[in-house]
Order: C-alpha cells, then sequence, then structure tokens
C-alpha cells in the first residue's frame, strides 16, 4: 500500500490503482488524484515498462492523468449501476489477459457512476484497429449491441489497453469476482493471467 501523497514507489512488477471514489468525486471522477503526488512515480513507473491495472476509479484517473486516452462521463441514463454484467474478451495480446479464452464471455460486477467510456473517433478506431480494446460489455450469449452496454459507453467498451499494452483500464471489478463466496470467479483469469505473464 502506497499512500498518495508520497512520491516514491518502491521496486514492483504490477502497480494497482484500486477503485473507489477519490476526493468524492467532487470535481470530475478521478480528476483530482491523477494529480496525487504519487501519480508522477505511476508515469515514471509505467514508461519504464512497469505493468499497471486501473480499476474502475483507477480507470478513471488513468485516463485523467493521460495514461489512457479517452474519458468517463456520467452513466447514460445518470444513474450509479452496482450489479453484474457480461463482458466479451476481445484479445488475449496482454499479460492481463493471456489466461482468458479468445471472445469467451465472463461475468463481473460494475459499482460506478461514471463509467461511460467516450474516445473520439479516430481514438476508437485506433484502439479497434491496434487490438487494445480488451472487454466490451454484451448479453449472456455475447451478443454487442448498441443498447448492450449498461452504462452508455462508446462500441461497449468496458477495458483499454495502452500502445505499451501494459497499461489497462477497465470499469468492471475483477477482485470482485475472484473467490468462490462472489457471484463469479472470472475474474480469476485476469490474476492468474498476471501471475503467470509478468516479466
Amino acid at each position: 500500500m502506497v499512500w498518495h501523497g508520497e512520491r516514491v514507489l518502491p521496486h514492483v512488477d504490477l502497480i494497482a490503482v484500486p477503485g473507489g471514489f477519490s476526493y468524492g468525486d467532487y470535481l470530475r471522477a478521478g480528476a483530482m488524484a491523477a494529480h496525487s503526488p504519487i501519480m508522477d512515480a505511476v508515469v515514471a513507473a509505467a514508461s519504464k515498462g512497469v505493468a499497471v491495472l486501473g480499476i474502475c476509479n483507477g480507470f478513471q484517473v488513468l485516463t485523467e492523468r493521460g495514461l489512457l486516452p479517452g474519458t468517463l462521463m456520467r452513466n447514460k441514463y445518470l444513474k450509479f449501476l452496482c450489479r453484474v454484467v457480461n463482458l466479451k474478451v476481445e484479445t488475449k495480446d496482454s499479460l492481463f489477459t493471456a489466461e482468458f479464452a479468445l471472445k469467451g464471455v465472463v461475468a463481473m460486477p460494475i459499482a460506478h457512476n461514471e463509467g461511460n467510456y467516450f474516445a473520439s473517433t479516430d481514438t476508437v478506431a485506433k484502439l479497434e484497429a491496434e487490438d487494445r480494446v480488451v472487454f466490451r460489455y454484451c448479453t449472456k450469449d455475447g451478443v454487442i449491441s448498441e443498447g448492450g452496454s449498461p452504462n452508455g459507453s462508446v462500441e461497449s467498451i468496458a477495458g483499454i489497453l495502452d500502445s505499451s499494452r501494459r497499461v489497462l483500464g477497465m470499469m468492471p471489478h475483477p477482485e470482485r469476482a475472484a473467490d468462490p463466496a462472489h457471484i463469479s470467479t472470472d475474474g480469476q483469469q485476469l490474476f492468474e493471467s498476471l501471475v503467470r505473464h509478468l516479466s
């Protein structure tokens, strides 16, 4: 655990920027936390190839800091969402997803008010062309539709990679789907991928 007010990170193989509601989301989700002192060290570590995982508010922080493209806006119907959603795995080509089945459908919970991913048409096209869309919201049968995103995310995007493929931001919570006591254990695959493929 590293306090946001610190400026130095220990030697690590993975940095996890967790979910939560940093600074109460008073300005814009993740906007203030993106400028916490420790984020300078996170950016520096990412530039050297250290893996970074941003979950929910962590995803928002990573976009606000510029480590990932796009932004997370208020949910389409302006309501907080807290439920299990289905996700289609869109790429195995990352150290976060190598243990998933390509195009497989997994279930993980969401809990957010600002999970509506938005990016310009050009940015989305680049993400698609470079195979950097990791997860999309879908039905249990894996169908991706315009109305299938619970929060209105463009192209039903639920998670993306940076250009190095070592920074992942995602709105669903894999850590809340990693134990038999949870509704799903599908999140285990993400952590298994990290354990087996971090170098």
